[in-house]
């Protein structure tokens, strides 16, 4: 018992989408073998001119276990930014002793990507992007450069690292990958852009576009995907010069039937 259930092509599968303890979590009624994905929280993008945010870790692996209780933790996306600034980071998803940790901030203009899972893409005027962990992310994508260019790096994905900034052009955010159930998770957010230039197009597997600053056509940055990981796109509110919020993370269990 436990989670969301469904049976699909000889396999059953329990989704988890928020945390649950006890017998809520996860509770097998035998010994046996499951595999298992854990997706950490997405971070938000950077706002003005900013990088996009870098998704949750993605870690997947088989588990033995028995029949008993087992805690399932699923972190949150990071939070829209309240003012222009570093995206926020995602929370950590954890089942057993594997724990996927958040993304990265996105930078914004002059400071760089946070580093995380997956790192955040770097500020319009600065190089520096978010490194990734080694087995749950990659780095974010490099910023235009201290000059008076705008474009941000995207964030990195569980599959691809982010783009970088090419002039004015947003960087694009990395890709995630693709689970044992076909669906795609932990993409990286869409850098900004400016003048008009083309914002970063989020990475697959929930990653948040990016936004573009142009007078009365301003396009705003988008969340990334609920329960994917998924980086915030950069630029989201034209008062605040707020990034997206990024998406939360989840966690899902399989074994044969």
């Amino acid at each position: 018992t436990g989670g969301t259930i469904t049976t699909s092509g000889g396999y059953k599968y329990h989704k988890f989408t928020s945390s649950a303890s006890g017998a809520s979590g996860f509770v097998p009624n035998k010994s046996g073998s499951v595999q298992y994905l854990v997706v950490g929280g997405g971070a938000g993008g950077g706002g003005s001119h900013g990088g996009g945010g870098g998704a949750g870790g993605y870690q997947t692996a088989t588990l033995s276990v028995t029949a008993s209780q087992y805690t399932v933790t699923v972190g949150g996306g990071g939070a829209q930014t309240a003012t222009n600034g570093v995206g926020a980071t995602g929370g950590s998803s954890t089942l057993t002793t594997t724990t996927s940790i958040g993304g990265g901030g996105g930078g914004f203009e002059t400071q760089g990507g946070a580093s995380g899972a997956s790192g955040g893409g770097g500020g319009g005027k600065t190089y520096g992007a978010g490194a990734g962990t080694a087995g749950q992310g990659n780095s974010g994508g490099a910023g235009a450069g201290p000059s008076a260019i705008y474009g941000g790096g995207g964030g990195g994905g569980a599959a691809a690292a982010g783009g970088s900034a090419t002039g004015n052009v947003g960087g694009n955010g990395g890709n995630g990958s693709t689970w044992l159930n076909g669906t795609t998770y932990a993409g990286g957010g869409g850098g900004a852009s400016y003048v008009g230039q083309a914002p970063g197009v989020g990475g697959n597997g929930g990653g948040g576009n990016g936004g573009k600053y142009m007078n009365s056509s301003t396009v705003f940055g988008t969340e990334g995907g609920q329960n994917t990981g998924g980086g915030g796109g950069a630029y989201r509110n034209v008062t605040t010069h707020a990034g997206a919020a990024g998406g939360s993370g989840i966690v899902i269990i399989r074994y044969a039937v």
